[in-house]
């Protein structure tokens, strides 16, 4: 990691806590459901057409709003019928982003109520300077340039001081074009006792968010310049 690196910005779906909690899951099964009801079809047809509106325009939500005019607030609803208490308190993951220097921000495409009801749960409440949702993105999600612009103006962004984490590789491709530095977060751990590895370029992939960010603050990760 560049030693200048001074503005922190993470995901928050299986990054901030892992795939095994089955929170995810839940919100792809109210997405699913949110789907069935609406083109009246069943779970298989649930699954494809949401597979079809991801892959043509990002998000299910957006995709549900420039085909079908969906109000977001509508469609967003779904997150109030999901079950956080999935989530624990992640000590060390806490102590870890507080050790960091300068900034850190949570940029989602999920909402502000989704990001505080698993912050709250994480224990990581208070531990970030600012969160980028869905809604401040007005409504354009990543891996879309214009959602990474939006987010970098209205944080006053320096690409070249920044890191940023995301369990999906696509998501990583614009910052890695502006100069941040990119991990991505995937939890299938690799040879050896680092909690990281290159995957290519400078590019990180790390399956121990905490213990990387730990190694971070003591000097273990080999700089990459």
């Amino acid at each position: 990691m560049r030693p200048d690196i001074d503005t922190w910005v993470l995901d928050l779906d299986n990054t901030l806590y892992p795939p095994s909690t089955g929170l995810a899951d839940q919100m792809n099964h109210r997405i699913r459901e949110y789907l069935s009801n609406h083109y009246k079809t069943d779970e298989a047809g649930a699954r494809r057409i949401q597979s079809e509106l991801v892959a043509t325009h990002g998000t299910t939500l957006r995709g549900l709003m420039t085909t079908e005019g969906i109000e977001a607030a509508d469609y967003l609803a779904f997150e109030h019928r999901i079950d956080y208490s999935v989530l624990r308190p992640d000590g060390a993951l806490a102590a870890a982003i507080a050790a960091l220097p300068g900034r850190k921000f949570v940029f989602t495409n999920g909402s502000a109520y989704h990001v505080e009801q698993a912050l709250d749960r994480l224990g990581l409440t208070g531990h970030f300077d600012g969160t980028f949702d869905i809604v401040a993105g007005d409504l354009i999600p990543k891996p879309y340039p214009e959602s990474y612009q939006l987010f970098s103006t209205k944080f006053g962004i320096d690409p070249s001081r920044t890191a940023f984490f995301d369990d999906l590789a696509v998501n990583l491709d614009v910052p890695d074009q502006l100069g941040m530095a990119t991990i991505w977060v995937n939890g299938e751990p690799g040879p050896g006792p680092a909690p990281y590895e290159l995957v290519g370029g400078s590019r990180r992939r790390v399956w121990d968010l905490a213990g990387y960010l730990r190694s971070l603050s003591d000097g273990s990760v080999i700089s990459d310049k």
